[in-house]
């Protein structure tokens, strides 16, 4: 495995639910062409706990490092929220456990196994085999990236 920075490594948090930050919500939507007013949807707010967790006990937070999932809208230092209750499912984005590491992939199932593919052309994909020590960690159900 790659172990510069370009292949996506991962720190994990526990989640700590017991705040509550509210947040004004635009209601309709923002525009991504015509520009609207949007000081008239400010009514409402939102609780990004309640919103992103759903399974506190089971949901964790990681800090992405590298590049290797890319194409797939995740980059470096983004945050993805994890949540290891659900299921794992062919074309889900996963955190897996490949001989000891934390590996963060596309998930392939094909009738010659299980395939950890990367979204960077870049990197290669890894087929599991039975001589890796493998566990499919948690799914993750959001990636938050900065754009400034």
């Amino acid at each position: 495995m790659n172990q510069d920075i370009g292949e996506n490594k991962l720190k994990l948090y526990a989640v700590n639910n017991s705040t509550m930050l509210l947040l004004p919500l635009v209601e309709g939507g923002v525009s991504a062409g015509f520009p609207s007013p949007a000081a008239d949807f400010l009514d409402a707010s939102i609780d990004l706990n309640k919103y992103l967790i759903k399974k506190e006990a089971t949901t964790f937070i990681a800090v992405t490092e590298g590049f290797s999932m890319i194409g797939a809208g995740i980059g470096h230092k983004d945050l993805l929220i994890i949540d290891k209750s659900l299921e794992p499912r062919d074309g889900k984005v996963a955190v897996c456990v490949i001989d000891g590491e934390f590996i963060l992939k596309r998930l392939k199932v094909t009738s010659t196994g299980i395939w950890l593919m990367p979204e960077n052309d870049k990197f290669k994909p890894l087929q599991v085999t039975e001589y890796n020590n493998f566990e499919i960690w948690g799914m993750v159900t959001y990636s938050i990236q900065q754009h400034y």
